[in-house]
């Protein structure tokens, strides 16, 4: 008998809306903005984690509309003038509940379910995807959050039976998220709130970089907070009397006091390294992320001959490996950079679309001039850094003239740099082989120590 009620509640109420409202608002938001979810090695399409995450950062908007259609659906007795007569019914009041409230909490799982499989399956097809469960604790515990708001509006618009209950729940509900909300504006996502108390919130920041990952206390916790929050509205959904309707804030109160209890401190042990995804896989002295396997091969070679030029140019000075950069960093901060190892990052937009012997010459690049900040869809570098590699890279291939690594742009800002660039290219050429070797060991020691005179250097002049 209850289940053929269940397919009637799915049938003809309105729970079936609130799993389309769902996955079409959340589908349609990211396919109808240009964000960053669509850009480098992040993209919500491009791995599993990036993926359950973009899903997750939905929640900022999702979880107050699911607050919200729980409210409503909340006030169909009380709408339909039928509280009384059910009261009178010798079914349970648990039983009563547990049929809308089941349908409702379907629907919306069914909704975001559908969500994290319309990306999952863009991944799963892509050329690139790094297979792993590590992601699957973020999606359910997005899942659980959609289904602990509905049934707390449920049970709120129960127990305060108003039609001003519901648009002030959505209000509260995006209130709270917009206070606790984090950014990944630092090292790692940070935010106004205190660090376990942001974390009460279901949303998650964008995925800035591709190895991270949230950690399992951070699971934990979240889970303790809503499965507290879940129990609390069923428990109002089934209350009659103001005594037991305040005995039914307990699991909440509970759930909150045991979530802010094991939820970490700092946002360092909430969001971590994925370590299985970030171990390196290497051809010889060339290294990549396992994540990103699928290109060392292409990598391999390249980074093979790069070093090659390197050592010619610089001899014992020379790096004498490629690695993927794998630490975490804030935006904008310096990069650590090592001697002895040419960094790669595939976010890199002039790494991310090279190949072949462009990708050589990137790589000659970096070993002579690394750059010093992070450049990526999110954060790039100077257009000075740019000139200076492609001076460099230029005079180690031997090349006849200076070959700029990017087009060029036209405003009057990167003119001026590559002008600068034709004069340090005729005053570096112009020199004895082993006064160009010596120049070119200066600019890379003062790369490496982030100095900013380094075209200064290429042109024989003083520090500005």
């Amino acid at each position: 008998m209850n289940g053929r009620v269940l397919g009637i509640e799915l049938r003809r109420s309105a729970a079936p809306w609130a799993g389309a409202v769902i996955a079409g608002g959340a589908l349609a938001f990211l396919h109808l903005i240009d964000g960053m979810w669509w850009n480098g090695t992040a993209r919500w399409t491009a791995q599993w984690t990036p993926m359950a995450l973009t899903t997750r950062a939905m929640l900022f908007y999702l979880w107050p509309v699911a607050v919200g259609i729980g409210a409503l659906q909340g006030l169909r007795d009380s709408r339909s003038r039928m509280t009384e007569l059910l009261t009178t019914t010798p079914r349970p009041a648990w039983s009563r509940a547990a049929l809308p409230a089941g349908a409702t909490a379907i629907t919306l799982a069914a909704g975001f379910g559908l969500l994290v499989l319309w990306g999952g399956v863009q991944v799963a097809l892509g050329p690139t995807a790094y297979p792993h469960l590590g992601w699957l604790p973020i999606s359910l515990v997005g899942a659980l959050a959609l289904v602990a708001g509905a049934l707390f509006g449920m049970g709120v618009a129960r127990a305060l039976p108003s039609a001003l209950t519901p648009p002030a729940l959505v209000i509260a509900a995006l209130a709270a998220t917009v206070l606790l909300a984090r950014h990944a504006d630092d090292r790692l996502p940070s935010g106004l709130a205190p660090n376990r108390l942001s974390l009460l919130s279901p949303a998650t920041p964008e995925p800035r970089q591709v190895l991270l990952t949230l950690s399992g206390t951070a699971h934990l916790g979240q889970t303790l907070w809503l499965l507290g929050l879940l129990a609390t509205g069923f428990a109002l959904l089934v209350a009659a009397a103001p005594r037991t309707r305040l005995l039914a804030t307990v699991p909440v109160l509970a759930g909150a006091a045991l979530a802010l209890l094991v939820l970490p401190a700092h946002a360092r042990e909430t969001y971590v390294v994925d370590r299985t995804a970030a171990a390196p896989v290497c051809d010889g002295p060339v290294c990549v992320a396992r994540i990103h396997q699928s290109r060392l091969p292409g990598l391999a070679p390249r980074g093979k001959e790069a070093l090659r030029v390197l050592r010619d140019a610089l001899g014992d000075r020379a790096p004498d490996a490629v690695r993927e950069e794998t630490a975490l960093r804030a935006t904008g901060e310096k990069r650590a950079l090592p001697g002895d190892t040419v960094l790669v990052s595939f976010d890199d937009p002039l790494i991310a679309g090279a190949d072949g012997e462009r990708l050589t010459r990137v790589l000659v690049a970096q070993g002579l001039a690394p750059h010093c900040y992070p450049r990526s869809a999110r954060e790039s570098g100077t257009q000075y850094e740019v000139v200076v590699q492609s001076v460099a890279a230029s005079w180690a291939l031997g090349e006849s003239g200076m070959k700029p690594l990017e087009k060029p742009a036209a405003d009057e800002y990167s003119r001026k740099a590559w002008q600068e660039a034709e004069v340090a290219w005729q005053r570096l050429t112009a020199l004895p082989p082993g006064e160009q070797r010596a120049r070119m060991a200066r600019v890379r020691g003062a790369a490496l120590s982030c100095s900013y005179d380094q075209l200064d250097i290429l042109k024989g002049e003083t520090s500005r």
